[in-house]
Protein backbone atom coordinates (compact mmCIF):
# COMPACT_ATOMS: atom_id res chain seq x y z
CA UNK A 1 0.00 0.00 0.00
CA UNK A 2 0.97 3.79 -0.68
CA UNK A 3 1.82 5.63 2.25
CA UNK A 4 1.10 9.19 1.13
CA UNK A 5 -0.67 10.02 -2.34
CA UNK A 6 -0.73 13.26 -4.05
CA UNK A 7 -4.24 13.70 -6.40
CA UNK A 8 -5.11 16.05 -8.93
CA UNK A 9 -2.00 18.54 -9.00
CA UNK A 10 -0.05 20.37 -12.16
CA UNK A 11 2.94 18.51 -11.71
CA UNK A 12 6.24 20.34 -12.60
CA UNK A 13 8.85 17.50 -12.45
CA UNK A 14 12.05 19.55 -11.45
CA UNK A 15 13.64 18.82 -15.29
CA UNK A 16 12.04 21.55 -16.99
CA UNK A 17 10.19 19.46 -18.75
CA UNK A 18 6.13 21.40 -19.39
CA UNK A 19 4.15 20.36 -16.40
CA UNK A 20 1.23 17.37 -16.59
CA UNK A 21 -2.00 17.20 -14.68
CA UNK A 22 -0.89 14.16 -12.69
CA UNK A 23 -0.72 12.21 -9.29
CA UNK A 24 1.95 10.74 -7.21
CA UNK A 25 2.90 8.39 -4.75
CA UNK A 26 5.42 7.57 -1.87
CA UNK A 27 6.09 5.01 0.07
CA UNK A 28 8.00 5.30 3.33
CA UNK A 29 10.50 8.15 2.01
CA UNK A 30 10.44 7.88 -1.67
CA UNK A 31 8.11 8.32 -4.71
CA UNK A 32 6.94 4.92 -6.22
CA UNK A 33 5.01 6.78 -8.89
CA UNK A 34 4.10 9.75 -10.61
CA UNK A 35 1.97 10.84 -12.93
CA UNK A 36 -0.80 7.69 -13.31
CA UNK A 37 -0.76 5.44 -9.74
CA UNK A 38 -2.46 2.45 -8.38
CA UNK A 39 -5.67 2.89 -7.44
CA UNK A 40 -5.20 -0.71 -5.99
CA UNK A 41 -2.68 0.55 -3.72
CA UNK A 42 -4.74 3.21 -2.11
CA UNK A 43 -5.85 1.86 1.16
CA UNK A 44 -7.29 3.02 4.41
CA UNK A 45 -3.70 3.78 6.19
CA UNK A 46 -2.89 5.92 2.63
CA UNK A 47 -2.71 9.75 3.60
CA UNK A 48 -4.12 11.69 0.97
CA UNK A 49 -3.43 14.72 -0.47
CA UNK A 50 -5.86 16.62 -2.55
CA UNK A 51 -3.93 19.04 -5.04
CA UNK A 52 -7.11 20.03 -7.60
CA UNK A 53 -5.84 23.84 -8.47
CA UNK A 54 -2.56 23.31 -7.25
CA UNK A 55 1.13 23.14 -8.58
CA UNK A 56 3.41 20.18 -7.34
CA UNK A 57 6.82 20.49 -7.27
CA UNK A 58 10.13 19.09 -5.43
CA UNK A 59 11.04 20.60 -2.78
CA UNK A 60 13.39 23.56 -2.83
CA UNK A 61 16.82 22.55 -2.75
CA UNK A 62 18.74 26.30 -0.92
CA UNK A 63 22.22 25.59 -1.50
CA UNK A 64 23.71 28.98 0.12
CA UNK A 65 22.82 29.54 4.00
CA UNK A 66 24.15 30.47 7.30
CA UNK A 67 22.61 28.18 9.74
CA UNK A 68 25.48 26.55 10.61
CA UNK A 69 24.69 27.64 14.10
CA UNK A 70 20.87 27.82 14.31
CA UNK A 71 20.25 24.20 13.36
CA UNK A 72 21.61 23.16 16.41
CA UNK A 73 19.04 24.46 18.35
CA UNK A 74 15.97 24.97 15.88
CA UNK A 75 14.90 21.90 14.48
CA UNK A 76 12.46 23.97 11.64
CA UNK A 77 15.21 26.10 10.31
CA UNK A 78 12.86 29.22 10.03
CA UNK A 79 12.41 31.38 8.22
CA UNK A 80 13.51 29.07 5.48
CA UNK A 81 11.00 26.30 5.64
CA UNK A 82 7.89 29.10 5.01
CA UNK A 83 9.63 29.50 1.63
CA UNK A 84 9.00 25.61 0.46
CA UNK A 85 12.67 24.68 1.34
CA UNK A 86 13.26 21.06 2.20
CA UNK A 87 17.18 20.95 1.91
CA UNK A 88 19.63 23.64 2.68
CA UNK A 89 23.58 24.22 2.60
CA UNK A 90 25.25 26.02 5.38
CA UNK A 91 28.81 26.44 5.37
CA UNK A 92 29.00 29.08 2.55
CA UNK A 93 31.50 32.13 2.46
CA UNK A 94 34.05 30.46 3.98
CA UNK A 95 32.62 31.13 7.83
CA UNK A 96 31.18 28.01 10.27
CA UNK A 97 31.75 26.43 13.48
CA UNK A 98 33.93 23.54 12.76
CA UNK A 99 36.95 22.64 13.22
CA UNK A 100 37.26 24.52 16.21
CA UNK A 101 39.47 24.24 19.53
CA UNK A 102 37.71 25.28 22.47
CA UNK A 103 39.85 27.98 22.79
CA UNK A 104 38.75 29.48 19.35
CA UNK A 105 35.02 29.45 20.12
CA UNK A 106 34.34 32.98 21.06
CA UNK A 107 36.76 34.00 18.07
CA UNK A 108 34.97 32.15 15.57
CA UNK A 109 30.91 33.66 16.68
CA UNK A 110 32.62 36.95 16.48
CA UNK A 111 33.67 36.51 12.97
CA UNK A 112 30.05 34.66 12.28
CA UNK A 113 28.60 37.85 14.08
CA UNK A 114 30.80 40.48 12.05
CA UNK A 115 30.59 38.63 8.83
CA UNK A 116 26.91 37.25 8.78
CA UNK A 117 24.96 39.92 11.44
CA UNK A 118 23.72 36.88 13.62
CA UNK A 119 23.86 37.86 17.04
CA UNK A 120 26.34 36.93 19.26
CA UNK A 121 24.52 36.98 22.28
CA UNK A 122 22.13 34.22 20.74
CA UNK A 123 24.82 32.08 19.05
CA UNK A 124 26.75 32.05 22.75
CA UNK A 125 23.63 31.08 24.24
CA UNK A 126 21.85 28.77 21.72
CA UNK A 127 25.37 26.36 20.58
CA UNK A 128 25.61 23.43 22.32
CA UNK A 129 29.19 22.44 21.95
CA UNK A 130 29.99 18.49 21.54
CA UNK A 131 32.65 18.99 18.87
CA UNK A 132 36.22 20.18 18.26
CA UNK A 133 36.65 18.30 14.70
CA UNK A 134 34.41 18.39 11.92
CA UNK A 135 33.53 14.98 11.62
CA UNK A 136 32.95 15.43 15.26
CA UNK A 137 30.57 18.49 14.04
CA UNK A 138 28.70 16.58 11.23
CA UNK A 139 28.18 13.91 14.33
CA UNK A 140 26.51 16.34 16.67
CA UNK A 141 24.38 17.18 13.14
CA UNK A 142 23.63 13.59 13.30
CA UNK A 143 22.12 13.62 16.91
CA UNK A 144 19.78 16.84 16.13
CA UNK A 145 16.21 16.15 15.78
CA UNK A 146 15.22 17.96 12.39
CA UNK A 147 12.57 18.75 10.30
CA UNK A 148 14.45 19.18 6.93
CA UNK A 149 17.84 17.86 5.69
CA UNK A 150 20.76 19.69 6.15
CA UNK A 151 24.33 19.70 4.41
CA UNK A 152 27.14 21.71 5.20
CA UNK A 153 30.38 22.58 3.41
CA UNK A 154 34.26 23.17 5.69
CA UNK A 155 35.11 26.93 5.64
CA UNK A 156 38.21 28.09 5.05
CA UNK A 157 38.36 30.65 8.21
CA UNK A 158 37.56 27.91 10.93
CA UNK A 159 40.03 25.73 8.96
CA UNK A 160 42.82 28.56 8.69
CA UNK A 161 42.39 29.09 12.59
CA UNK A 162 42.84 25.61 13.43
CA UNK A 163 45.84 24.77 12.11
CA UNK A 164 47.60 28.27 12.38
CA UNK A 165 46.20 29.61 15.66
CA UNK A 166 46.47 33.60 16.08
CA UNK A 167 48.75 33.59 12.63
CA UNK A 168 45.38 32.63 11.18
CA UNK A 169 42.96 35.76 11.84
CA UNK A 170 46.25 38.38 11.73
CA UNK A 171 46.77 37.72 8.25
CA UNK A 172 49.91 36.11 7.97
CA UNK A 173 51.03 33.50 5.29
CA UNK A 174 50.82 29.56 5.61
CA UNK A 175 53.57 27.48 5.36
CA UNK A 176 53.88 24.97 3.14
CA UNK A 177 53.79 22.87 6.48
CA UNK A 178 50.36 24.60 7.10
CA UNK A 179 48.98 23.87 4.17
CA UNK A 180 49.38 20.66 3.92
CA UNK A 181 47.62 20.30 7.59
CA UNK A 182 45.29 22.48 6.64
CA UNK A 183 44.72 20.29 3.16
CA UNK A 184 44.45 17.17 5.58
CA UNK A 185 41.44 18.16 7.24
CA UNK A 186 39.28 19.68 4.15
CA UNK A 187 40.18 16.51 2.69
CA UNK A 188 39.00 14.69 6.32
CA UNK A 189 35.91 16.63 6.33
CA UNK A 190 34.57 15.75 2.73
CA UNK A 191 35.57 12.27 3.12
CA UNK A 192 33.24 12.63 6.52
CA UNK A 193 30.39 13.99 4.68
CA UNK A 194 31.19 17.78 4.27
CA UNK A 195 29.59 18.92 0.63
CA UNK A 196 32.45 21.43 -0.24
CA UNK A 197 34.80 23.87 0.82
CA UNK A 198 34.04 27.27 0.97
CA UNK A 199 36.37 30.20 0.71
CA UNK A 200 35.63 34.35 1.24
CA UNK A 201 38.13 37.18 -0.49
CA UNK A 202 35.63 40.43 -0.09
CA UNK A 203 35.97 43.29 2.01
CA UNK A 204 32.76 43.35 3.21
CA UNK A 205 33.38 40.19 5.05
CA UNK A 206 34.65 41.63 8.52
CA UNK A 207 34.72 40.08 11.95
CA UNK A 208 32.83 41.75 15.13
CA UNK A 209 35.75 44.28 15.37
CA UNK A 210 35.69 45.34 12.21
CA UNK A 211 38.79 43.26 10.75
CA UNK A 212 38.90 41.44 7.45
CA UNK A 213 37.58 37.96 7.61
CA UNK A 214 41.58 35.62 7.55
CA UNK A 215 40.94 34.20 3.88
CA UNK A 216 40.92 37.44 1.73
CA UNK A 217 44.86 37.03 2.25
CA UNK A 218 45.17 33.77 1.43
CA UNK A 219 47.99 32.97 -1.22
CA UNK A 220 47.59 31.15 -4.28
CA UNK A 221 49.50 28.14 -3.08
CA UNK A 222 47.17 27.96 0.04
CA UNK A 223 43.53 28.02 -1.62
CA UNK A 224 45.28 25.47 -4.82
CA UNK A 225 46.56 23.03 -2.22
CA UNK A 226 43.10 23.02 -0.44
CA UNK A 227 41.38 22.99 -3.91
CA UNK A 228 43.60 19.77 -4.18
CA UNK A 229 42.30 17.90 -1.11
CA UNK A 230 38.98 17.72 -3.05
CA UNK A 231 40.50 16.06 -5.85
CA UNK A 232 42.01 13.62 -3.33
CA UNK A 233 38.54 13.12 -2.17
CA UNK A 234 37.55 12.75 -5.47
CA UNK A 235 33.70 14.43 -4.29
CA UNK A 236 32.59 17.78 -3.27
CA UNK A 237 32.21 21.52 -4.18
CA UNK A 238 34.34 24.54 -4.02
CA UNK A 239 32.23 27.77 -2.91
CA UNK A 240 33.36 31.55 -3.19
CA UNK A 241 33.04 34.79 -3.12
CA UNK A 242 35.37 37.73 -3.95
CA UNK A 243 35.93 41.60 -4.74
CA UNK A 244 37.55 40.88 -8.33
CA UNK A 245 39.20 44.27 -7.90
CA UNK A 246 42.09 42.75 -9.93
CA UNK A 247 39.69 40.82 -12.40
CA UNK A 248 42.86 39.12 -14.14
CA UNK A 249 44.55 37.55 -11.67
CA UNK A 250 41.42 36.81 -9.13
CA UNK A 251 39.41 34.80 -11.99
CA UNK A 252 42.75 33.32 -13.00
CA UNK A 253 43.30 32.21 -8.88
CA UNK A 254 39.95 30.64 -9.16
CA UNK A 255 40.28 28.54 -12.35
CA UNK A 256 43.44 27.07 -10.92
CA UNK A 257 41.24 26.11 -7.83
CA UNK A 258 38.67 24.37 -10.14
CA UNK A 259 42.07 23.07 -12.09
CA UNK A 260 43.53 21.84 -9.15
CA UNK A 261 40.01 20.17 -7.39
CA UNK A 262 38.55 18.90 -10.98
CA UNK A 263 35.48 19.44 -8.84
CA UNK A 264 32.26 22.15 -9.46
CA UNK A 265 33.17 25.69 -8.53
CA UNK A 266 30.65 28.23 -7.47
CA UNK A 267 31.12 32.26 -7.08
CA UNK A 268 28.68 34.57 -5.92
CA UNK A 269 27.62 37.35 -9.29
CA UNK A 270 26.24 40.38 -7.97
CA UNK A 271 25.83 43.66 -9.79
CA UNK A 272 27.67 46.85 -7.75
CA UNK A 273 26.64 50.48 -8.67
CA UNK A 274 30.72 51.46 -8.32
CA UNK A 275 31.33 48.55 -10.39
CA UNK A 276 28.40 48.36 -13.15
CA UNK A 277 29.72 45.94 -15.65
CA UNK A 278 32.29 43.16 -13.43
CA UNK A 279 29.49 40.56 -13.11
CA UNK A 280 29.35 40.50 -16.72
CA UNK A 281 33.10 39.99 -17.01
CA UNK A 282 32.48 37.42 -14.59
CA UNK A 283 30.15 35.53 -16.09
CA UNK A 284 32.03 35.60 -19.54
CA UNK A 285 35.32 34.40 -17.56
CA UNK A 286 32.54 31.62 -16.21
CA UNK A 287 31.52 30.75 -19.88
CA UNK A 288 35.30 30.80 -20.92
CA UNK A 289 36.31 28.04 -18.24
CA UNK A 290 33.17 26.20 -19.38
CA UNK A 291 34.49 25.84 -22.71
CA UNK A 292 37.73 24.96 -21.21
CA UNK A 293 35.74 21.74 -19.47
CA UNK A 294 35.61 24.05 -15.98
CA UNK A 295 32.72 23.27 -14.11
CA UNK A 296 33.07 26.68 -12.78
CA UNK A 297 29.11 28.29 -12.24
CA UNK A 298 27.80 31.77 -11.15
CA UNK A 299 25.84 32.03 -7.99
CA UNK A 300 23.18 34.48 -8.33
CA UNK A 301 19.70 35.73 -6.36
CA UNK A 302 16.55 36.05 -8.19
CA UNK A 303 15.83 39.79 -7.06
CA UNK A 304 18.28 42.41 -5.84
CA UNK A 305 20.26 42.22 -2.89
CA UNK A 306 18.10 44.37 -0.79
CA UNK A 307 18.93 46.05 2.60
CA UNK A 308 15.42 47.24 5.10
CA UNK A 309 15.38 49.87 7.02
CA UNK A 310 13.06 51.00 9.78
CA UNK A 311 13.03 51.71 13.14
CA UNK A 312 13.07 48.01 14.31
CA UNK A 313 15.95 47.00 12.16
CA UNK A 314 20.12 47.76 12.00
CA UNK A 315 19.66 50.78 10.44
CA UNK A 316 17.18 53.99 8.68
CA UNK A 317 18.22 56.95 7.21
CA UNK A 318 18.53 58.65 10.06
CA UNK A 319 20.38 56.03 12.18
CA UNK A 320 23.56 58.52 12.57
CA UNK A 321 21.73 61.78 13.09
CA UNK A 322 22.44 63.34 16.82
CA UNK A 323 18.89 63.57 17.15
CA UNK A 324 17.87 60.11 16.65
CA UNK A 325 21.06 59.08 18.40
CA UNK A 326 19.42 60.73 21.32
CA UNK A 327 15.85 58.12 21.07
CA UNK A 328 17.41 54.88 19.38
CA UNK A 329 17.22 53.12 22.48
CA UNK A 330 13.45 54.54 23.04
CA UNK A 331 10.89 51.59 23.13
CA UNK A 332 9.09 51.48 19.53
CA UNK A 333 5.77 53.35 20.86
CA UNK A 334 8.25 56.19 22.65
CA UNK A 335 10.47 56.34 19.70
CA UNK A 336 7.27 56.93 17.40
CA UNK A 337 5.78 59.34 19.58
CA UNK A 338 8.96 61.00 19.54
CA UNK A 339 9.44 60.89 15.67
CA UNK A 340 6.09 62.37 14.95
CA UNK A 341 6.62 65.62 17.37
CA UNK A 342 7.38 68.52 15.05
CA UNK A 343 10.25 69.81 16.68
CA UNK A 344 11.70 66.41 16.70
CA UNK A 345 11.37 66.38 13.14
CA UNK A 346 12.54 69.68 11.98
CA UNK A 347 15.96 68.91 14.27
CA UNK A 348 16.17 65.58 11.93
CA UNK A 349 15.72 67.27 8.74
CA UNK A 350 17.74 70.10 9.60
CA UNK A 351 20.82 67.43 10.01
CA UNK A 352 22.92 65.36 7.42
CA UNK A 353 24.69 62.08 8.13
CA UNK A 354 28.70 62.29 7.68
CA UNK A 355 29.02 59.19 8.15
CA UNK A 356 30.91 57.65 5.13
CA UNK A 357 31.48 54.03 3.48
CA UNK A 358 28.52 51.67 2.57
CA UNK A 359 26.65 52.39 6.17
CA UNK A 360 27.12 55.80 5.24
CA UNK A 361 25.70 55.30 1.18
CA UNK A 362 22.84 53.06 2.30
CA UNK A 363 21.46 55.59 4.60
CA UNK A 364 21.68 58.62 2.17
CA UNK A 365 20.64 57.27 -0.98
CA UNK A 366 17.51 58.53 -1.64
CA UNK A 367 16.82 57.48 -5.23
CA UNK A 368 16.95 54.14 -4.02
CA UNK A 369 14.78 54.09 -0.96
CA UNK A 370 11.21 52.46 -1.43
CA UNK A 371 8.21 51.34 0.64
CA UNK A 372 8.58 47.95 0.84
CA UNK A 373 4.36 47.54 1.85
CA UNK A 374 2.50 44.22 1.94
CA UNK A 375 3.16 41.96 -0.05
CA UNK A 376 6.23 43.25 -0.36
CA UNK A 377 7.23 44.88 -3.98
CA UNK A 378 10.84 43.98 -5.01
CA UNK A 379 10.90 45.71 -8.75
CA UNK A 380 9.56 49.06 -7.72
CA UNK A 381 9.82 52.20 -10.22
CA UNK A 382 12.31 54.48 -10.30
CA UNK A 383 9.54 57.44 -9.30
CA UNK A 384 8.67 55.07 -6.46
CA UNK A 385 11.65 56.12 -4.66
CA UNK A 386 11.92 58.64 -1.93
CA UNK A 387 13.63 61.05 -4.46
CA UNK A 388 10.92 60.55 -6.63
CA UNK A 389 7.96 60.66 -4.85
CA UNK A 390 9.28 64.04 -3.17
CA UNK A 391 10.57 65.69 -7.08
CA UNK A 392 6.67 64.60 -7.52
CA UNK A 393 5.45 66.28 -4.61
CA UNK A 394 8.02 69.41 -3.97
CA UNK A 395 8.88 67.78 -0.79
CA UNK A 396 12.08 66.69 0.50
CA UNK A 397 12.94 62.98 0.45
CA UNK A 398 13.83 63.08 3.65
CA UNK A 399 10.57 64.42 4.90
CA UNK A 400 8.95 61.04 3.15
CA UNK A 401 11.71 58.94 4.88
CA UNK A 402 10.53 60.18 8.28
CA UNK A 403 6.64 59.77 7.14
CA UNK A 404 7.23 56.16 6.45
CA UNK A 405 9.02 54.99 9.15
CA UNK A 406 6.45 56.00 11.68
CA UNK A 407 3.86 54.12 9.31
CA UNK A 408 2.25 50.67 10.77
CA UNK A 409 3.23 52.01 14.39
CA UNK A 410 6.66 51.88 13.39
CA UNK A 411 7.32 48.45 11.85
CA UNK A 412 7.36 49.45 7.97
CA UNK A 413 10.16 48.69 6.37
CA UNK A 414 12.17 50.65 3.85
CA UNK A 415 13.35 48.99 1.01
CA UNK A 416 16.89 49.60 -0.47
CA UNK A 417 17.88 47.45 -3.23
CA UNK A 418 21.58 47.21 -2.67
CA UNK A 419 22.85 45.05 -5.35
CA UNK A 420 21.64 43.96 -8.96
CA UNK A 421 19.07 47.14 -9.16
CA UNK A 422 21.15 49.60 -11.07
CA UNK A 423 18.72 49.93 -13.97
CA UNK A 424 15.81 51.05 -11.47
CA UNK A 425 14.52 47.36 -12.31
CA UNK A 426 15.50 43.70 -12.70
CA UNK A 427 16.53 43.26 -16.04
CA UNK A 428 20.52 42.29 -15.12
CA UNK A 429 18.85 39.76 -12.35
CA UNK A 430 16.92 38.50 -15.91
CA UNK A 431 20.03 37.90 -17.96
CA UNK A 432 22.15 35.87 -14.71
CA UNK A 433 18.65 33.75 -14.33
CA UNK A 434 18.88 32.96 -17.77
CA UNK A 435 22.91 32.00 -18.23
CA UNK A 436 23.65 28.75 -19.08
CA UNK A 437 26.01 28.22 -16.38
CA UNK A 438 24.13 30.11 -12.86
CA UNK A 439 22.35 28.63 -10.23
CA UNK A 440 20.05 30.23 -8.00
CA UNK A 441 21.56 31.26 -4.70
CA UNK A 442 22.90 33.63 -2.40
CA UNK A 443 19.91 34.11 -0.15
CA UNK A 444 21.98 33.66 3.42
CA UNK A 445 18.77 32.33 5.05
CA UNK A 446 19.53 32.55 8.77
CA UNK A 447 22.30 35.41 8.54
CA UNK A 448 21.79 39.14 8.66
CA UNK A 449 19.38 38.87 10.92
CA UNK A 450 19.04 42.65 11.39
CA UNK A 451 18.93 44.39 7.85
CA UNK A 452 18.47 41.59 4.81
CA UNK A 453 15.69 38.90 4.70
CA UNK A 454 16.14 37.00 1.62
CA UNK A 455 15.63 33.25 2.75
CA UNK A 456 12.50 34.09 1.14
CA UNK A 457 14.43 34.03 -2.53
CA UNK A 458 12.80 30.83 -3.71
CA UNK A 459 9.21 32.17 -3.21
CA UNK A 460 10.29 35.11 -5.28
CA UNK A 461 11.90 33.18 -7.95
CA UNK A 462 8.57 31.39 -8.84
CA UNK A 463 5.85 34.35 -7.45
CA UNK A 464 7.74 37.27 -9.25
CA UNK A 465 9.43 35.86 -12.12
CA UNK A 466 6.80 33.24 -12.90
CA UNK A 467 3.55 35.04 -12.55
CA UNK A 468 3.57 38.80 -11.25
CA UNK A 469 6.50 40.76 -13.49
CA UNK A 470 4.71 44.14 -15.18
CA UNK A 471 8.39 45.51 -15.72
CA UNK A 472 9.59 43.16 -17.98
CA UNK A 473 8.93 39.38 -19.15
CA UNK A 474 8.15 36.40 -17.21
CA UNK A 475 9.71 33.42 -17.43
CA UNK A 476 8.58 30.13 -18.32
CA UNK A 477 7.45 28.22 -14.93
CA UNK A 478 8.99 24.78 -15.39
CA UNK A 479 12.56 26.53 -15.87
CA UNK A 480 12.46 28.49 -12.88
CA UNK A 481 11.47 25.41 -10.61
CA UNK A 482 14.09 23.61 -12.39
CA UNK A 483 16.42 26.22 -11.17
CA UNK A 484 15.27 25.83 -7.53
CA UNK A 485 15.70 21.69 -7.52
CA UNK A 486 17.13 19.68 -9.77
CA UNK A 487 19.58 22.60 -10.52
CA UNK A 488 20.91 23.33 -7.39
CA UNK A 489 20.64 19.95 -6.24
CA UNK A 490 23.22 18.74 -8.71
CA UNK A 491 25.65 21.55 -8.66
CA UNK A 492 26.33 20.17 -4.52
CA UNK A 493 25.97 16.36 -5.67
CA UNK A 494 22.57 15.13 -4.57
CA UNK A 495 21.26 13.81 -7.04
CA UNK A 496 18.44 11.67 -5.23
CA UNK A 497 15.91 14.65 -4.76
CA UNK A 498 14.94 17.82 -6.85
CA UNK A 499 12.75 15.41 -8.98
CA UNK A 500 9.58 14.11 -9.06
CA UNK A 501 10.05 10.72 -10.62
CA UNK A 502 10.06 7.15 -9.19
CA UNK A 503 12.96 6.12 -7.13
CA UNK A 504 13.98 9.94 -5.77
CA UNK A 505 13.54 10.93 -2.64
CA UNK A 506 9.72 12.45 -1.62
CA UNK A 507 10.17 15.90 -0.81
CA UNK A 508 7.46 17.44 -2.38
CA UNK A 509 5.86 20.77 -2.51
CA UNK A 510 1.98 21.42 -3.21
CA UNK A 511 1.79 25.23 -4.15
CA UNK A 512 -1.48 27.24 -4.55
CA UNK A 513 0.32 29.01 -7.27
CA UNK A 514 -1.97 31.63 -8.13
CA UNK A 515 -2.41 32.84 -4.60
CA UNK A 516 1.76 32.62 -4.14
CA UNK A 517 2.38 35.99 -1.98
CA UNK A 518 5.91 37.22 -0.02
CA UNK A 519 4.73 39.32 2.94
CA UNK A 520 6.40 42.42 4.10
CA UNK A 521 9.03 40.67 7.21
CA UNK A 522 9.21 41.12 10.50
CA UNK A 523 11.30 42.07 13.17
CA UNK A 524 10.59 39.59 16.19
CA UNK A 525 13.16 38.50 19.07
CA UNK A 526 12.92 34.50 19.12
CA UNK A 527 16.55 33.92 19.05
CA UNK A 528 18.14 32.40 22.45
CA UNK A 529 19.33 35.19 24.56
CA UNK A 530 16.20 37.11 23.15
CA UNK A 531 18.47 37.60 20.37
CA UNK A 532 16.38 39.80 16.89
CA UNK A 533 16.00 38.93 13.61
CA UNK A 534 13.30 39.58 10.32
CA UNK A 535 11.27 36.61 9.64
CA UNK A 536 9.43 36.55 6.53
CA UNK A 537 6.49 34.35 5.80
CA UNK A 538 4.47 33.99 2.65
CA UNK A 539 0.80 32.50 1.83
CA UNK A 540 0.71 29.93 -0.28
CA UNK A 541 3.09 26.92 0.22
CA UNK A 542 -0.30 24.46 1.08
CA UNK A 543 1.64 21.28 1.94
CA UNK A 544 5.67 20.79 2.23
CA UNK A 545 6.91 17.23 2.53
CA UNK A 546 10.22 16.21 3.82
CA UNK A 547 10.55 12.11 2.95
CA UNK A 548 7.63 11.09 2.52
CA UNK A 549 6.04 13.03 5.00
CA UNK A 550 4.14 16.07 5.94
CA UNK A 551 6.58 18.33 8.00
CA UNK A 552 4.33 21.86 7.15
CA UNK A 553 1.04 23.22 6.67
CA UNK A 554 0.69 26.81 5.17
CA UNK A 555 4.17 27.01 6.05
CA UNK A 556 3.58 26.15 9.84
CA UNK A 557 5.57 23.05 11.07
CA UNK A 558 3.33 20.19 12.17
CA UNK A 559 5.99 18.50 14.22
CA UNK A 560 7.25 15.61 11.84
CA UNK A 561 10.36 15.68 12.81
CA UNK A 562 12.09 13.49 9.48
CA UNK A 563 14.68 15.43 8.28
CA UNK A 564 18.54 14.15 8.61
CA UNK A 565 21.89 15.24 7.91
CA UNK A 566 23.35 14.40 4.55
CA UNK A 567 26.48 13.25 4.20
CA UNK A 568 28.21 13.38 1.22
CA UNK A 569 27.09 13.25 -2.26
CA UNK A 570 24.09 11.51 -3.08
CA UNK A 571 23.69 9.36 -6.09
CA UNK A 572 20.76 9.18 -8.34
CA UNK A 573 18.25 6.65 -8.61
CA UNK A 574 18.40 3.85 -11.41
CA UNK A 575 16.16 4.52 -14.25
CA UNK A 576 14.43 1.43 -12.92
CA UNK A 577 13.67 3.36 -9.52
Amino acid sequence: MYDLVVTNGLIYDGTGSPPFKGDLAVVDDQLVAVGEIDQSRVGPETESIDATGRIVTPGFVDIHTHYDGQVTWDPFITPSTYHGVTTIVAGNCGVGFAPCRPEQRDWLIGLMEGVEDIPGTALHEGIQWDWESFPEYLDALERRDLAIDVGTQVPHGAVRAYVMGERGPAHEPATPGEITEMAAIVQEAIEAGALGFSTSRTEKHKDVDGVLTPTITADEDELVGLASALAKAGTGVVQGISDFYDFESEFRLFRRMAEASGRPTSITVEQQDARPDWWRELLDGISAAQADGLDMRGQVPPRATGVLMGLTTTLNPFSFHPSYRAIHRLPLEEKVAELRKPEVREALLSETCQLEGLAGEIVTSFHKMFRLGEPANYEPAPEESFEGLGAASDRRPEEIALDVLVENDGKALIYHPLFNYLPGNLDYVEEMIQHPHTVMGLGDGGAHCGVISDASFPTTLLQHWGRDRTRGETMPLELLVSKQTQKTAELVGLLDRGVLAPGYKADVNVIDFENLVPHEPTVVNDLPAGGRRLVQRATGYDVTIVSGRIAFRDGEPTGELNGRLVRGTQAAPSPAG
